[in-house]
């Protein structure tokens, strides 16, 4: 059977049991929509905060960034793996002892203002926003190799998906969706990693593979090993070093910075700790995402060398000398058919060049190595078609978090909370479906003019979530003194900064986009960092010189901080 029919089936079958899923467990209430009634087990929900959290950027784009770029890449492995870390420590159970739906609903009423919850829902939906063209390119991506039609087609039918089980499911419907999309995704990132690794080092944990000595078709060690072999290669090639990095040790630390306190602020996955019924049970669901999620980021680094080792030598030849064009392997010619992949014969040798400056003939998009490593390394048809699926998976996943933010954000702080207090529950939910389908068609034109490669556009998602809604938060928990209109100004300025650096750099005047020109040589990934401690300063400062917080909101803070038990999640 071939690839594309492989294909069609494994993903028709995973967007049948998506749906099935969500006919299942079809929301009914406010409740279910926004937090799936506040009764998912932790283990279940580690795993649909996992699929939630791991999204197109962490499935498709993170092993081809890391593959491209080497030892610079690991900022986004070090910055959205300790991000978690300290989402899981300090504050997913302190705001789940809140028990409020959405983080601007916690911001409002901690800060006990409507313009700050107002502040919180723009600055929600506008991160939500910037994340999800992410993941809608990646959906474009995958359906444009692998069923043969077009990007925007393949958007297409992304967004038909996400609108069926994300409107009629609500979290329910997701959260449980939301496990098999876990399932699915990481046995498509591991099988063809294991395969690879015991291709090329003769062991079967990819881990262990990456640091070990590679080996020939009869299994015997050659003596030299994967990372020495890639630093050969990319110093014959005039690449950089794999294992050298390029960026300025103070890019590194606010790249890794905002990445970092950005996954911290997502609300797409702080709403998952109001999903389980007791803050113990946030905690553990917590753990248990992260050992979830380290199953793949653990990979990333292997399956990222395996593929650039492999893309090389197929491209180059073993000795370098090029390969004829006419004997080109096949992924080749497939990715050409989907504009992602170009080869330029600068001196009509037919022969293909792949190398560092002027003379380079190929340009690789970097997103598509993780779906054609699997045909790079000449693996079988079924693991490719099952790659696909995983990517999918991985997007539609986060997609769909993404859409129930922006859902609840418009329904329940903006209309119910603010505008329309008196709201039914059933007119909430309704309104909840209307923003859920007006978030798909936004998202859908952003997949189908994206602005820039997945992990880029992902991480400037994160520096926003850093400058603007993180310190809201943390101070809300922690400090008794930051009051309204300290938070409001802090967000403000935060967001406003952030958004204001990256836009300029990477829209307005692209031209300009390098280390001499950045403030502090600090780059636009990585300037949520420093909007983040703007955010700090202006909102200390401000409280400092207006009316102080009121009692019964400090008595609140105590409480929060000093759990004494828990309710259920509430909106009222």
């Amino acid at each position: 059977m071939d690839v594309q029919t492989l294909t069609y089936l494994i993903v028709g079958f995973t967007f049948a049991l998506y749906i099935g899923i969500a006919i299942w467990s079809r929301a009914g209430s406010t409740k279910e929509f926004y937090v799936a009634g506040g009764g998912v087990p932790p283990v279940m929900n580690g795993m649909a905060t996992a699929a939630d959290w791991m999204s197109a950027a962490s499935f498709i784009s993170l092993a081809g960034i890391v593959s491209f770029v080497g030892y610079d890449g690991s900022v986004y492995l070090m910055g959205w793996t300790g991000g978690y870390v300290l989402l899981a420590l300090c504050m997913a159970p302190y705001l789940r002892k809140f028990g409020k739906f959405t983080v601007p609903d916690f911001i409002g009423d901690r800060y006990y203002s409507q313009a700050a919850r107002t502040v919180a829902v723009v600055c929600a939906i506008f991160i939500c926003f910037t994340y999800i063209a992410g993941q809608m390119r990646g959906v474009g991506v995958v359906f444009s190799r692998f069923l043969e039609v077009e990007v925007d087609t393949g958007v297409y039918i992304g967004m038909a998906v996400v609108f069926f089980y994300a409107v009629l499911g609500g979290m329910k419907g997701i959260t449980y969706t939301q496990v098999a999309q876990y399932c699915v995704l990481i046995f498509a990132f591991m099988v063809p990693a294991i395969f690879i690794s015991v291709m090329m080092t003769g062991h079967i944990i990819p881990q262990i593979g990456f640091g070990a000595e590679l080996v020939d078709a009869a299994g015997n060690g050659t003596g030299e090993y994967l990372l020495d072999k890639l630093d050969g290669l990319s110093n014959e090639l005039g690449f950089a070093q794999y294992t050298e990095g390029s960026k300025s040790m103070i890019d590194v630390f606010f790249i890794t910075g905002a990445l970092m306190f950005g996954t911290a602020g997502l609300p797409h996955v702080i709403v998952r700790f109001f999903t389980v019924p007791k803050v113990k049970d946030a905690r553990v669901s917590a753990g248990w995402a992260l050992v979830f999620i380290a199953i793949m980021y653990t990979t990333v680094p292997a399956l990222s060398a395996f593929s650039r080792v492999n893309m090389i030598e197929t491209i180059n030849g073993p000795e370098s000398t090029g390969v004829a064009y006419e004997t080109a392997p096949d992924w080749i010619k497939n990715w050409e058919k989907t504009g992602l992949i170009t080869w330029d014969d600068k001196n009509d040798d037919g022969k293909i060049f792949y190398t560092a400056g002027a003379e380079n003939e190929m340009k690789i998009d970097r997103d598509i190595m993780v779906l054609a490593t699997p045909e790079i390394a000449d693996l079988p048809a079924w693991v490719i078609a099952l790659v696909a699926a995983g990517g999918l998976a991985a997007a539609l996943s986060t997609s769909a978090g993404l859409l129930l933010v922006i859902s609840t954000s418009v329904s329940h702080d903006l209309l119910k909370k603010n505008l329309m207090p008196n709201i039914s529950d059933k007119k909430e939910l309704m309104y909840a479906r209307l923003a859920s389908a007006a978030g798909i068609v936004m998202a859908g034109y952003f997949g189908i003019n994206p602005p820039g490669f997945v992990a880029a556009v992902v991480a400037i998602a994160f520096g926003l979530a850093a400058s603007s809604l993180f310190p809201a938060i943390i101070m809300g928990i922690f400090s008794k003194t930051v009051n309204k209109e300290g938070a409001i100004a802090g967000m403000v300025t935060g967001l406003l900064f952030s958004a204001s650096y990256i836009v300029y750099f990477k829209f307005v005047n692209p031209s300009a986009n390098s280390a001499e020109n950045w403030l502090f040589g600090i780059s636009p990934e990585g300037i949520g960092l420093f909007g983040m401690m703007v955010n700090f300063c202006v909102a200390f400062a401000v409280s400092r010189v207006t009316k102080a917080v009121p009692q019964d909101v400090v008595d609140m803070v105590e409480s929060i901080r000093f759990p004494k038990g828990s309710g259920e999640a509430h909106d009222h």
